[in-house]
Parts: C-alpha cells; structure tokens; sequence
C-alpha cells in the first residue's frame, strides 16, 4: 500500500471530489470552510478544556487528517497520529460582541494550505458577555455541520466528565478510515451501486425539469430570448461574483413547537415540510407544478457513520411535480415517499449524476433547474449525557466564510436555547438580495403554517388564502 510520511494513504471519497469540483472553479478558496463557535455561561479551567480538546482530536481520525497531490494532481487522503499543535486562547473580554464576532468571521474566511497540512483549527474563547468557549474552523473536505456538531459535543463531554461529577466520559467515536474503506469498496463497483446508478439514470431521463425563480419567470424568460428558444426549461441562477453574504431569519420557539409537532403527528420529517413550503412557493411565483430543488442528504444512518466524522454530504436535485388539486398532505406524502426512496440510493456520486445530466439535456453557459438548495440540520447539543448538567447556557454561532458558487442556500437549524429554528440564507450578493429572502421567508411561513393548520385543504387553495 502506498504511504506518506509513513501513513497509508487513499483516495478521495465521492463526497470530498465532489467539495473540490466546485473549490476548483471558485476564485475565493475559502469557500470551503465552515466556522462556528460554541460558548457556555460558565468559569471554564482552561487548562482542563485545552487536555478535553487534545483528548477529542485523538477519539477523531477524521479531525487529524491531511491531504497531498501526487505528481499526476491527483490528490488522496492520510491520518496522522496526533495532534501536537499548541491550541490558541484569545481573550475577548475588553471588546464588544460586535467586535469579537467581526474577528472570528475574519478567521473563517482565511483558507487552508491543503497538501500535508492541518485542516482545522481551535481558538480558546472567553467573551463580554460571561460566555466562555471554543471558536472551531474546519474545511468542509474533511468534515461537514454533523460531524463539526458531534466533535463539539465530545470536548463538552470530556471537560464534563473531568469537572463535574455524574457525567458520564464519552463513548468512544467511530474509526473514519474504516467508513471510509466501506466507501472506497462501493466507489470501486458492486451491485448497489448498479442499482443506486439505474435509479438516478431512470430518474434524469423520464423528462427534463424546468427553472423556477425566486420571484417569477424573469430569468428564464430571459435565457428563451437570449438562446431564441421559446421551449428552454433552464436558466442562470449565479452571478459574476462569488462575494456572499448571510442573512438569518428567526422563528420563535412557539410556532417552532407547531411545526414539529404536526411532523410529529402525521409521521414526516421536518425536511419534507420545508420542502412542501418551498416547491409551493415556487409554484405560486412560476405558475408550473413542476419545481426542482437541490437537497442535501447526510448520509447517516448507522451508529458507525453518525459517530466517524469526515464529510458524508451527497447533494441531488429533489423535483417533484404535484398538482394544485391535491391536498397539502397529500403533497406532503409524496415528499416523503420520494425522499424515503432517494435515501436507499444516496450513496451514488452526485458528480456522476450532473455530468449524465449534462449529457441528457445539454446546457450552455451555466444553467440549471435548480434555484436554490436546502439543508435542515437537526442535531443539537442538547443531546443526551449533557442534560445532567442541569440548565447551564449554551450559545453558538455560524460564521460566513465570505463565497458561495450558489445563488442561494438555505441552511435550517435549531438554536440552542429554546430550539426555536434559524433560517440561514447564503447567497451571492449580486445574484439575490436580502429583500428578495424576506419576501421568501415570509411567505415560505405562511404557507407551512395554513398547510399544517390545513391539511387537508388543496394546494391551490392554499396559495390563493395567502
């Protein structure tokens, strides 16, 4: 087996290519970070939190990897032994939560040298506010938001075990490279992946999707007269500039509550109601019962892939053509169904899946069916071994690395205070404006929440109350 620096090497997964087909074509190479930080309103021993974090990265191979490029430009992947590096403490009681937050979104947007060196890094933090905790900074080709979240979890629980008694030490993480060889064996051919192949090919062929615009058919009706072709089905959604921005919409903890206990009682997942208040949307402004929405799927089923960190983010289009006569629930279930479906085959590679599109239904100059994509994050801290620790006050906060290749992304979390959700849209600045998001969010609401009170009212109905 080849090495380096004496570590096995292998190659890069369908997920990590996939990070690397687009940082490639992105001017700002800090596109692929992803910073946060978590704080606690406690006294931290900042020596016990500094062996918590050491400890966390040895129970984490995915947190030691490091990446090099052969003389080919192929890259591939290693796991070093340890991490040596001293771990930063900055002191950020002297200035304003304006100032320290403007700092730690500086941090984020500072790239990573990727051949055969570090791809994350810690800074101790201690805030105005009373808060004291750990800003985290990883490139997403090494871990995505669940994996970041779990790491998080595993220091607040070695600090806790070692300060507090009651608490239970951690269980033990799972190996990323042992995942990562059942990766590779698949990537390399078996019958799953035939099958997983069959059903996106059958799927991209029974007919072609067509664009739906934030506000209307402006862009495609664009692109018919630019390509004088009356019948295009596709457009630009991008702009010239990469340069982004973060707007965060907040949904108080109560009709939080509604949201999630209609999933809860009518047997749905949370992401099947975004999506049935999404493709809504996008039919009430175009007109068509057609809408195509890219979503990305964790990949996280089994204990061992939950707890081996790394990226596992396979991202597809998710179309779906319902009618207005049907009812919103009705909607809702083949949501459900087709998702429940697409999860059986999401090991394939999304790549493979754009290019065979690319070649069913020839494009030029960028365009896509795709206005926007989604991701709902539901994991938490408030996960079970930290509720011993009574109501202690934790706070997180995302920063935007600055550049997106998306005109825009929505990113649904729950915030850890009162598990009301946050609606994080990434977009290019140039591509879509904050007042055209509040427009979405806005009626984005509305339509979830006439639906859910609803259900059995007609989509077209629906639209037409609000």
């Amino acid at each position: 087996m080849k090495t380096r620096k004496g570590y096995p090497v292998y190659p890069l997964t369908a997920a990590q290519k996939f990070h690397f087909f687009y940082l490639n074509a992105c001017p700002k190479k800090q596109v692929v970070n992803i910073g946060t930080s978590l704080t606690i309103e406690v006294e931290l021993n900042w020596d016990v939190l500094k062996s918590s974090i050491y400890k966390a990265y040895e129970r984490c191979e995915a947190m030691r990897l490091r990446f090099a490029q052969d003389k080919d430009g192929t890259w591939y992947q290693y796991v070093v032994d340890k991490e040596e590096r001293d771990i930063e403490f900055v002191d950020f009681s002297d200035r304003t939560m304006e100032e320290a937050e403007a700092v730690m979104q500086e941090w984020t947007q500072v790239p990573f040298e990727h051949q055969d060196a570090p791809q994350n890094r810690i800074v101790m933090i201690k805030t105005q506010d009373g808060f004291s905790g750990v800003y985290l900074l990883v490139d997403h080709l090494t871990m995505d938001a669940q994996s970041l979240i779990c790491f998080m979890k595993d220091i607040i629980e070695i600090y806790s075990n070692a300060m507090y008694e009651g608490v239970d030490y951690p269980k033990d993480m799972s190996s990323y490279i042992a995942q990562l060889q059942k990766d590779l064996a698949y990537e390399a051919g078996c019958k799953a992946k035939e099958r997983d192949e069959a059903f996106f090919r059958q799927l991209i062929e029974s007919s072609e999707p067509i664009y739906n615009g934030i506000d209307g058919t402006a862009k495609l009706d664009e692109e018919r007269k630019r390509s004088n072709d009356p019948n295009k089905r596709a457009a630009v959604n991008v702009s010239d500039s990469v340069d982004s921005a973060l707007d965060i919409f907040h949904l108080e903890a109560e009709p939080t509550r509604r949201l999630m206990d209609f999933c809860e009682n009518y047997h749905v997942s949370l992401t099947c109601l975004l999506l049935m208040g999404l493709r809504t949307y996008f039919q009430k402004m175009n007109g068509n019962d057609d809408v195509s929405i890219n979503t990305a799927i964790a990949r996280r089923a089994t204990l061992q892939e939950k707890k081996c960190g790394g990226t596992r983010i396979h991202s597809f289009p998710f179309r779906t053509v319902i009618s207005k006569d049907k009812t919103f629930l009705e909607g809702i279930y083949e949501i459900r169904d087709r998702q429940n479906e697409m999860f059986r085959h999401a090991n394939y590679d999304p790549v493979s899946y754009f290019a065979y599109r690319g070649k069913m239904y020839p494009q030029k100059g960028g365009c896509t069916y795709e206005p926007m994509s989604l991701t709902y994050q539901p994991l938490t801290l408030r996960e079970k071994g930290l509720d011993k620790l009574g109501e202690i006050r934790y706070k997180t906060k995302w920063y935007p690395n600055g550049a997106t290749t998306q005109g825009m992304y929505l990113t649904v979390m729950h915030r850890t205070d009162d598990n009301g959700l946050d609606f994080s849209f990434e977009h290019q600045i140039k591509a879509v404006s904050k007042e055209q998001l509040e427009y979405l969010y806005y009626y984005l609401c509305k339509l979830m929440f006439k639906g859910t009170e609803n259900p059995g009212l007609k989509i077209g109905d629906i639209m037409n109350l609000v």
